[in-house]
């Protein structure tokens, strides 16, 4: 305030009156260029500040109808939301952070319709409509459910269904079964195994009465029949959850092998592989088997004797008439008197005899009926490799070094049981020990700096922040100080300044110098002795150079 009205009391201008003054001076193209200086600066700050507050945009819908997608744009626009579409023009993009909000707007409106319709077709039914309108209603609200669900699979991007449903008719006879067709359209890349196929096929049969799964047909985009067709590796004779089972035994002897292992040589320092025989085969076999006949220890089931005698009486007389007389009265022979033993009593009748015996045996039978499981091991080779074990001299250098005998020997042990080795069934097993490249080789190597997503992001944003700082160190030095430089006015100076520069600087003091020397020398020793003085008049000699060159 001293200042101001110390200027204002000797008549000197003001800094802001100066200012004035001195742009007033320039000349027209000199503020013409000053204005349009500015302008730029100003504009080049905008459009940093806009470019750093630019929102990121994110996805709100894709792969919409074309019904859809207009009638989301125009509530978009209704709603005043900035949007844009992908470069491929299959989503509509708005800022990220309304993403969620917008969503749920649209939802309340019903938006997206989508190309299907479910069962909220039936809602809306009108008065007086005909049977037959209310049945194809009703097919066409299962079909687009059945369609939905089927498109809730991760490779199923949209699908299809016809339902072909026959009028029901009171005569067996007449009667026709339901059939279904689905259209999937599944995504670049992806496709439907054996098992999703079956999955959607019981699915549409399980939804539709009396519909049959061999009466449903599933086609993709590309016009291939999905259902029915044959499984290359059941053609091949392999099936593939025999694949896995296999898969699965091996990985079960691996972990064995491993839990034995891992304390005594390290997760790292060992690999270890199996391959199993696995016998699929389906065997059944009936044997019926008897001891050999006869058997001293077999038992009589049945014996059965008959025996049968005759005897026949000799020719008795001479031949002629008298052998033809009739025969003696009989006799008993209890009564009949004994003969005596020399003399000979005539001829002996002849004894025919005859003897049959049936024995039967018990049957020694033995019937086996045999049916092997399925997935028995046949056979097993492991393969193991041990890493080299690190060793560390007197000198402290450390060294890898072969494992001994011994040690192979006791890991081939501990292997061999973890197995259940068998010599009978043919098992293999080899350990050998060999130096590893590295026993962290399974780990994935570190990503560089410059590709690290944190880094990437934290790079973006010191970016922004150094394109707001160049911004502005240019509009300040390039356009804000040139321009206060050619506009402010001069430091007004104090009241010692002034009378310093109206007094009179004299070098010779009263004394005239006579020669150049002396002058100089009486000057430096103004200078020793009065340095203001001297400052002054350098400062003096200064300003009138530059009034010059104005």
């Amino acid at each position: 305030m001293a200042t101001a009205d110390t200027a204002a009391a000797r008549g000197t201008p003001l800094p802001a009156q100066q200012a004035l003054q001195r742009f007033n001076e320039l000349s027209q193209r000199q503020k013409l260029a000053a204005a349009a200086a500015i302008a730029i600066a100003v504009a080049m700050l905008v459009g940093v500040w806009l470019w750093t507050r630019a929102p990121d945009y994110a996805v709100l819908f894709s792969n919409l109808e074309e019904r859809d997608g207009g009638a989301i744009v125009t509530a978009l626009q209704q709603q005043n939301v900035p949007y844009r579409f992908s470069p491929g023009g299959g989503a509509i993009l708005i800022p990220s952070q309304m993403v969620h909000d917008v969503r749920l707007r649209l939802a309340a409106q019903g938006l997206p319709k989508g190309g299907l319709v479910g069962f909220e077709l039936m809602e809306n039914q009108k008065l007086g409509v005909s049977q037959f309108h209310e049945q194809v209603n009703f097919q066409r609200a299962l079909e687009g459910e059945l369609a939905r669900t089927i498109q809730s699979i991760a490779s199923v991007a949209s699908a299809r269904v016809h339902l072909a449903i026959p009028k029901q008719s009171g005569f067996l006879r007449d009667e026709q079964k339901p059939t279904a067709s689905v259209m999937v359209n599944l995504h670049p890349g992806r496709n439907m195994d054996a098992t999703q196929v079956a999955g959607v096929v019981h699915l549409i049969a399980s939804s539709v009465p009396q519909l049959a799964n061999d009466r449903v047909s599933v086609v993709d985009q590309n016009g291939t029949l999905l259902t029915h067709r044959a499984d290359p590796l059941r053609t091949a004779g392999l099936d593939a959850t025999q694949l896995s089972y296999v898969r699965e035994v091996e990985s079960g002897y691996i972990r064995r092998i491993e839990t034995i292992l891992n304390p005594i040589v390290g997760a790292e320092n060992f690999k270890a592989q199996v391959t199993a025989d696995v016998d699929f085969n389906q065997v059944e076999a009936t044997a019926e088997t008897f001891k050999p006949n006869p058997s001293p220890d077999q038992a009589i089931r049945s014996q059965q004797t008959n025996e049968q005698g005759m005897r026949d009486p000799a020719a008795q007389g001479v031949p002629g008439a008298l052998s033809n007389q009739p025969p003696v009265p009989a006799t008993a022979p209890i009564t009949s008197p004994s003969v005596a033993s020399g003399t000979t009593a005539g001829p002996v009748a002849a004894f025919n005899g005859n003897r049959a015996a049936t024995i039967n045996y018990e049957l020694d039978r033995t019937i086996q009926h045999t049916r092997q499981a399925l997935g028995q091991v046949r056979r097993l080779s492991v393969a193991v490799v041990v890493n080299h074990r690190n060793e560390t001299l007197p000198n402290g250098v450390t060294r890898t070094v072969a494992l001994s005998d011994d040690e192979i020997a006791r890991i081939t042990n501990l292997v061999r049981e973890a197995m259940g080795f068998s010599q009978p069934r043919g098992d293999s097993l080899n350990v050998s020990s060999a130096p590893f490249t590295t026993a962290k080789g399974d780990v994935a190597p570190a990503l560089p700096v410059w590709k690290d997503p944190e880094m990437v992001d934290l790079g973006k944003e010191a970016l922004k922040y150094a394109v707001i700082l160049i911004a502005l160190a240019f509009v300040y030095f390039g356009v804000i100080r040139p321009l206060l430089r050619s506009v402010a006015p001069p430091p007004a100076a104090t009241e010692t300044e002034e009378e310093d520069e109206d007094a009179v600087v004299s070098l010779s003091h009263g004394v005239p110098a006579s020669n150049f020397d002396d002058k100089l020398a009486r000057a430096k020793e103004l200078a020793k002795s009065d340095p203001r003085v001297v400052a002054n008049l350098i400062k003096e000699w200064m300003g009138s150079n530059e009034d010059g060159k104005k």
